[in-house]
Formats: structure tokens, C-alpha cells, sequence
């Protein structure tokens, strides 16, 4: 085997001790990891699925908390591919993303008169979702709702902008939004299962 290859191997970055820094909660040593691997997952998104700064920085940054969950809650099998699943679930976010921006542009408003049956199911299965989304709104406590309103308000505003208007970082708007919309999430689901 040539030295080059070999040096190439020992400089190589063990990330599967990132799972075990996260489960024993060594922040400073899975900040060190998370510095080297998050950029590497921004420039994947970038480079392989043609994602934009700030798009891939999104979906990168509700990857790292889906996969934390699945971490804490011990459910990776095998540590060693951990930056695999991290890339993976990058990838996923982006795909989910681009999808529903997709959904959404195509949507067009009919012109006045007949509607079809099926986009009449569709407006008034849009309206319920509505209805429930305020109702669990109401339930949110009075910053949690402040907060996820600005969001909804304003579809485009990306989280340097609302980083500004909320005097928070980038991270900690994303991390604040994400929890937000998981708690909604969740209150919708537990009301439509009723």
C-alpha cells in the first residue's frame, strides 16, 4: 500500500464518536465534529443535488435535529456510518423541500364559475387543515405563537431575516422554528385522530 493512501486513512475523522459525544452530552467535543461535518453536508447538498446556501443550510440544520432525536432515543445501529445517515437525511429534507415548493407553485386559482369535484374536496379539505391550524395556534403559548405566526406570514422570509427580527442566531431561529412546528405538528395529529 503507497504512504499516500495510508496517510490519507489515518487523517480520516472517526464521526462515529460523534454519537457517543452526543449521547453523553460532551458538547464541546461534538461541537469540534459537528464544525468539520455540517459544512461537508452543506457543500453535498450544494455540489451533488444543486441546492442554494440557504436552502441547504435549512435542510441541514432539521436533519442534525431529526437525526440528534434518533441518537438520544439510541436508535442508530451502527455509529460507523453515522456521516452516511447524516447525508442521507440531508438529502431527504431537500427532497421533501423541493417537493413541497413544487405542490405549492403549481397550485392555480380557477377562474370564477365551475369547480371541479375533486378541487372541491381539495379547497374544503384545505379549509379544515385551516381551521385546525388556528385552533392549535391558539393553544401555543403567547412567544411560541408570535414566533411560528411571523412564519406563516411571511412564506419566503429565510432565518437570517427572522434571526434579525427576533435578535436570535440563525441556529437557534431554525431550532426554535422546528420545535414549534413538531409541537404543532403533533396537536394536529392528536386532534384529527379524535
Amino acid at each position: 500500500m503507497n504512504t499516500a493512501t495510508n496517510q490519507t486513512r489515518k487523517s480520516r475523522v472517526d464521526y462515529s464518536s460523534l454519537v457517543s459525544y452526543l449521547q453523553m452530552q460532551k458538547t464541546r467535543k461534538a461541537n469540534e465534529l459537528l464544525e468539520e461535518v455540517i459544512p461537508k453536508l452543506v457543500d453535498y447538498l450544494k455540489v451533488t443535488m444543486g441546492a442554494d446556501e440557504n436552502t441547504a443550510k435549512e435542510c441541514v440544520q432539521q436533519a442534525f435535529l431529526n437525526v440528534y432525536e434518533r441518537i438520544l432515543d439510541d436508535k442508530i445501529r451502527d455509529p460507523k456510518t453515522i456521516l452516511s445517515y447524516f447525508m442521507q437525511t440531508s438529502r431527504n429534507e431537500l427532497l421533501n423541500l423541493q417537493a413541497s415548493r413544487k405542490r405549492y407553485s403549481n397550485y392555480e386559482i380557477p377562474e370564477e364559475g365551475m369547480v371541479e369535484p375533486a378541487e372541491q374536496i381539495d379547497r374544503l379539505v384545505d379549509e379544515e387543515r385551516a381551521q385546525a391550524l388556528k385552533v392549535c395556534l391558539t393553544k401555543l403559548d403567547e412567544d411560541s405563537r408570535v414566533f411560528i405566526s411571523y412564519f406563516l406570514n411571511n412564506p419566503g422570509v429565510s432565518s437570517k431575516q427572522a434571526s434579525v427580527e427576533f435578535d436570535m442566531t440563525e441556529g437557534n431561529v431554525r431550532t426554535k422554528k422546528s420545535r414549534i412546528t413538531k409541537q404543532l405538528h403533533n396537536m394536529y395529529r392528536d386532534m384529527m385522530s379524535e
